[in-house]
């Protein structure tokens, strides 16, 4: 729940949910549920439509109802009134319609071209289910350890599905993708606290918060004391930490997705950069990407994907 009087500003917006974003399709018709989706990923997500760029076009479909899947599932734990854990088992029996054969919703109907036409697991989709349901009664964590088992299921499986979409099920790799994925979920939590906050939930662990003599009271501050900011120093070192695990991944991966995948851990890097930047006060404000950064990193994206399109030519292609 959010805090009694908590003042309404920045931080506290949200985007608008996935069903604002563009008409739902009357009909379970496959062409309009996929329009559907790429108007949703393209409007609610500000680098997908360079990230989709850096895929090859016969995968940027199937990024786009993935997105869109894992959108309404985040927008249904999050802008519900009250207790979202009923519109989740809902959707999740939706899903399991949808991996059945037997969608029964536009979203579903996307979704399970690209199941069929990958062969993908119902896991990974469900885990983010499972994450999504905790949040509607777990707001705290005790430890690093509680905080990454909710970034296995809310985080990592996106990475998983992504990396699936490339025909790629290798542990070695997932494993990788997973270091990204949990370092992009933990510096997002640092780049929104007073947000979280707000919404009535805190991701800095305690453990973490009493080692370093943080209160939840100080959370409330317009600026962030000597003690918090010295916690966000260290959890943002933690987080670039799991950046650098998960790096030998761009060199690694199925060619067809190492732009995609630079393109978001040298965002996440940034993010953390932006952080440090601030000084490690994401109370004062919150910290993101100029629009130069952005543009530099999708430049450098770009010039990746045009490596690879040519190094075959010039004898040194991998796959």
């Amino acid at each position: 729940m959010p805090r009694p009087n908590a003042p309404v500003d920045q931080a506290s917006r949200r985007d608008p949910t996935a069903w604002e974003l563009a008409p739902l399709p009357p009909l379970l018709d496959l062409s309009a549920a996929e329009a559907f989706c790429r108007q949703v990923a393209a409007a609610h997500y500000e680098n997908f439509t360079v990230a989709s760029r850096l895929l090859p076009a016969g995968l940027r479909q199937d990024f786009a109802n993935v997105y869109t899947y894992a959108r309404w599932s985040d927008d249904l734990a999050d802008e519900s009134d009250g207790d979202a854990t009923a519109a989740l088992a809902a959707w999740r029996r939706g899903l399991e319609r949808c991996f059945a054969g037997a969608a029964d919703h536009p979203v579903f109907v996307a979704l399970g071209e690209t199941v069929r036409r990958h062969d993908l697991s119902i896991t990974p989709f469900t885990d983010l289910l499972d994450a999504f349901t905790q949040d509607q009664h777990v707001v705290r964590y005790e430890s690093r350890a509680d905080l990454l088992d909710y970034c296995r299921r809310s985080a990592d499986p996106v990475g998983r599905i992504v990396l699936a979409l490339a025909g790629c099920r290798d542990p070695g790799r997932v494993t990788l993708a997973d270091a990204i994925c949990t370092g992009l979920q933990l510096v997002n939590f640092w780049q929104d606290i007073r947000r979280d906050r707000i919404s009535g939930r805190i991701y800095l662990p305690a453990e973490d918060c009493r080692r370093h003599g943080v209160s939840e009271a100080m959370l409330d501050a317009e600026r962030a004391s000597p003690e918090l900011i010295a916690l966000v120093a260290d959890e943002v070192t933690w987080a670039r930490g799991l950046f650098d695990q998960g790096a030998p991944l761009v060199r690694t991966a199925p060619a067809v997705l190492r732009p995609a995948i630079g393109l978001f851990l040298a965002g996440g890097r940034g993010v953390a950069t932006a952080i440090e930047r601030a000084g490690f006060d994401t109370l004062a404000r919150r910290p993101t990407l100029s629009r130069w950064a952005k543009g530099r990193l999708a430049v450098v994206a770009g010039l990746g994907m045009l490596r690879q399109r040519v190094s075959p030519w010039l004898g040194g292609g991998q796959s």
